[in-house]
């Protein structure tokens, strides 16, 4: 991988990372890297070691959690707040990567990390799938 083809995907990834609400999918990410999407798929997985829809549902739980934990709106309200178009998706995504449903996660307390500044907070809320999770345990 080149290069110029590196600094393109990064600039996709960044978008991911700013408009997760917005309805990204790989034609719209490969046109944004000026790649054709299958050329996309494949670079991105190869650059990132996830593709483009897990990086992207990534994101969106992140801030699912941080809604989640405000209390101040329903799983469905968050569900539509973080891009996602479809509750049974995104609560079966949700429990995958979290490890527990969007509505038990909302229910229990979260004080304990109140005090924690966000950019802490992100690194040890970051979603990971369940499988990575049992190989390489967190810090």
């Amino acid at each position: 991988m080149n290069l110029d083809d590196l600094v393109r995907l990064r600039r996709a990834r960044d978008m991911m990372d700013r408009d997760y609400a917005a309805p990204l999918d790989v034609p719209v990410l490969a046109r944004s890297a000026l790649m054709s999407p299958g050329h996309f798929s494949r670079s991105f997985r190869a650059a990132f070691g996830e593709t483009p829809y897990s990086y992207l549902m990534t994101r969106r739980i992140e801030r699912a959690k941080a809604l989640l934990r405000r209390g101040d709106l329903s799983v469905t309200e968050v569900c539509f707040a973080v891009g996602c178009s479809s509750l049974g998706s995104f609560s079966s995504r949700f429990t995958e990567l979290v490890g527990e449903s969007p509505s038990a996660y909302r229910a229990r307390p979260h004080d304990e990390s109140a005090a924690v500044p966000p950019c802490l907070a992100m690194v040890h809320t970051r979603p990971v799938r369940i499988g990575e999770a049992r190989r390489s345990p967190r810090p």
